[in-house]
């Protein structure tokens, strides 16, 4: 299977006032097409920081991104970005002129091209009903929903995902969680999902590249193509999420994260 992003030697510094600090320390790893990476670490790992490399907002500060075989210089289409914040779309437009907005100024789509590609797409997000409401009548989960339909709307090679349920209910995460599973399966796109929750990796990922605590380097991976929502609680799930958090924090703890 073929790489769609592979990361070389990825080391990203940050400056501060006294002087650089290293966030992330030769990480590498590669991602096929279709599947499903999931960068899981402690907090200040640096997960967000190599998502944000990917998508070309932060510059390595040595090694490289590929991405189809590119060199990654700057954002662009072939990577969307989905981010935890609620407050992603444009309070002044509709929910399908959001997902219209980015198709015709990136994309070059006419715009009743662009409002139809937008209607599609909300509709398999399940918002066909509010496609001409304001962002400031939805619920967050909703907002998240109207998110993702603007990047699969634009059929990206890659989806980058950074923590886009953590803010949320634990219904609307699960529901939303079981709905991206849904899409994925339908649309064979391939993800880079960031998360600190191991039970979300495990259900989300096919495959999960553990990160130490700050700097984030590479631990290992964990193959978890095999288990999706079917196995969700099951004994065999909670073994695996066990068997992660020791690798992680060198402890058992019988507890979920």
């Amino acid at each position: 299977m073929s790489s769609v992003i592979e990361a070389r030697r990825l080391s990203i510094d940050y400056d501060t006032e006294h002087g650089p600090v290293r966030a992330v320390d030769n990480v590498s790893f590669t991602v096929a097409r279709s599947e499903r990476l999931v960068l899981l670490g402690p907090s200040g790992c640096g997960k967000s920081t190599i998502l944000k490399s990917i998508a070309g907002f932060i510059r390595p500060s040595s090694g490289d991104i590929l991405v189809e075989g590119r060199a990654v210089t700057k954002p662009g289409p072939d990577r969307l970005v989905v981010f935890q914040e609620f407050d992603q779309l444009l309070p002044w437009k509709t929910v399908r002129d959001n997902v219209a907005f980015p198709l015709k100024v990136a994309r070059g789509k006419s715009g009743a091209e662009a409002r139809a590609l937008a209607e599609a797409a909300l509709a398999k997000v399940g918002l066909a009903r509010v496609i001409k409401d304001y962002p400031h009548t939805l619920s967050g989960g909703m907002k998240q929903r109207a998110a993702i339909a603007r990047a699969l709307a634009a059929s990206p090679e890659v989806l980058l995902m950074d923590e886009p349920f953590a803010a949320l209910d634990a219904l609307t995460r699960g529901t939303l969680q079981h709905d991206l599973l849904a899409l994925a399966e339908e649309l064979q796109f391939t993800l880079v999902f960031v998360t600190h929750s191991i039970d979300e990796a495990i259900l989300i990922g096919t495959r999960l590249h553990l990160l130490s605590a700050h700097p984030g380097r590479t631990i290992t991976t964990f193959d978890t193509s095999g288990i999706g929502a079917a196995q969700l609680g099951s004994p065999q799930f909670r073994a695996l999420s066990e068997e992660i958090r020791h690798t992680l924090f060198g402890r058992r703890s019988g507890a979920a994260a």
